[in-house]
């Protein structure tokens, strides 16, 4: 007779967890309406429910995804078979990838969250609640990274993005697509990441900063950060290029040895060093600003303030940051 799956639920709040009031605004509720509900389980997994936050997702921050990680970490030591953690959708994204970039590629770890809150007529709450529970009860989850169930598919947590502020199907992989469905109360999976890279961290730096490039732009943005700044990510142009107007600041950055990451602000495709002008991508990597490729802004925030938080510097540091697959 097969074992039962013993399955941890996190909740952490955000829009599954809310309701609407009578004026027809989404508000959070005291008692998490979907926290204690066993009868979409039908006694095929047992589930252990942690009500550890009840936060709308902007107010999540570093300090708490760490939070999330060292419970998820006990979780492992305590037997437990897989996880799935309920999250607003707004920062799912990044708690996702924060938890893939220092967990280890084990147990299935799950995220779900929801577009609708729970009154709301064609709430999706529940229904991604018991697809995510069927996913990382599933033994093709293992070995997969931290997953994104959302609407019947799933992402990888490397490479999900938010495009769409209230659409029910917004989770979406630009370029490469979701590596499964959830069918049936199955997982099937169809593609997989190569490999995964995870930096152990017992805290998160501050003071890692999200710049995004536009036409015209000068280096006053730059020259602004705080004097403790300790890394900046920089949304480029096209294929990763800026106006030559805020090299000079990015050069005093650099000369005070703060790491500079870019990526492009396209949907889709990489920061490459292609263009040989000035501003181009060429001569950014010649000053010594990283090249991120295949993660947006958001991630690649995550990625150097873990990286940062791991006590990576130097080549380490830009080796970890720039390995496009992991």
């Amino acid at each position: 007779m097969t074992r039962m799956k013993k399955i941890l639920a996190i909740h952490t709040g955000g829009t599954i967890s809310m309701s609407q009031n009578e004026s027809g605004e989404v508000v959070p509720n005291s008692d998490n309406p979907i926290a204690q509900n066993q009868t979409i389980l039908n006694g095929q997994v047992d589930l252990i429910t942690d009500e550890l936050f009840n936060l709308p997702s902007p107010h999540i921050t570093p300090e708490i995804m760490l939070q999330l990680k060292n419970r998820i970490e006990q979780a492992e030591r305590d037997g437990i078979d897989g996880v799935v953690i309920t999250h607003g959708t707004d920062t799912l994204e990044e708690t996702a990838y924060f938890l893939d970039l220092t967990l280890p590629n084990t147990i299935p770890i799950v995220i779900t969250g929801a577009m609708r809150s729970s009154n709301e007529i064609g709430s999706d709450g529940l229904y991604n609640f018991r697809s995510a529970i069927a996913t990382a009860a599933d033994d093709e989850s293992r070995d997969k990274g931290v997953l994104v169930v959302m609407n019947d598919e799933i992402h990888t947590a490397r490479y999900v993005t938010k495009t769409h502020t209230t659409n029910v199907a917004t989770f979406r992989t630009p370029t490469f697509g979701p590596i499964g469905i959830v069918s049936n109360q199955e997982a099937r999976y169809f593609q997989e990441l190569i490999r995964q890279t995870t930096c152990q961290v017992d805290h998160v730096v501050d003071h890692v900063y999200l710049i995004k490039a536009y036409a015209g732009m000068t280096g006053e943005l730059f020259d602004f950060l705080p004097a403790e700044t300790n890394g900046v990510v920089i949304e480029g142009l096209g294929a990763g290029n800026l106006p030559p107007q805020t090299l000079a600041a990015i050069q005093r950055l650099l000369d005070r040895n703060v790491p500079i990451v870019l990526v492009s602000r396209c949907y889709n495709g990489v920061a490459q060093d292609i263009y040989d002008y000035e501003g181009g991508g060429v001569g950014l990597k010649k000053m010594g600003v990283i090249l991120c490729q295949g993660l947006n802004g958001q991630k690649a925030r995550i990625k150097l303030l873990v990286g940062l938080s791991g006590g990576l510097a130097g080549e380490s540091l830009t080796q970890f940051v720039n390995n496009a697959i992991s």
